[in-house]
C-alpha cells in the first residue's frame, strides 16, 4: 500500500505537474511537499483538504483516501488519468484492477 506522500506523487505526475507548480497550486511550501513525497513528513489533514478540495485532484479523493476507486462516481487513480481510454474502457479496467484487489485481499485472509 501506497503512503499518501506517494500517492500525492503518483497523481502529480500523472498530471505532468511539477512539485514547484503543486506547491503554487495548493498554497503550501515547496520543502513540505517535498517532505511529503519522500515520506519524511506525515502528510497533514490541512493538506489532504488542499488537495482533495481542488478541482483538478477532485477525482482522486477516493483513491487517495482509500485506495478505492468507482469510476462511475467519477473516482479514479493515478494510472487511470490521460490513458486514452473512453469512459466504458475507463469502467472496465477499473473493474479489473478491482477484481485483482479482491483476489489479493481473499489470498491474505484465505
Amino acid at each position: 500500500m501506497s503512503s499518501l506522500g506517494e500517492k500525492i506523487r503518483k497523481i502529480r505526475e500523472a498530471e505532468g505537474i511539477s512539485r514547484r507548480d503543486l506547491s503554487t497550486m495548493l498554497n503550501i511550501p515547496y520543502s513540505s511537499l517535498n517532505n511529503y513525497e519522500a515520506g519524511r513528513i506525515q502528510v497533514t489533514e490541512n493538506i489532504m483538504v488542499k488537495i482533495t478540495n481542488h478541482p483538478l485532484f477532485k477525482k482522486y479523493t477516493l483513491w487517495l483516501m482509500t485506495g478505492d476507486i468507482a469510476p462511475a462516481a467519477g473516482q479514479i487513480e493515478p494510472a487511470l488519468t490521460h490513458s486514452g481510454l473512453d469512459q466504458s474502457e475507463v469502467t472496465s479496467r477499473a473493474r479489473t484492477i478491482a477484481k485483482m484487489k479482491s483476489s489479493q485481499f481473499d489470498q491474505k485472509i484465505g
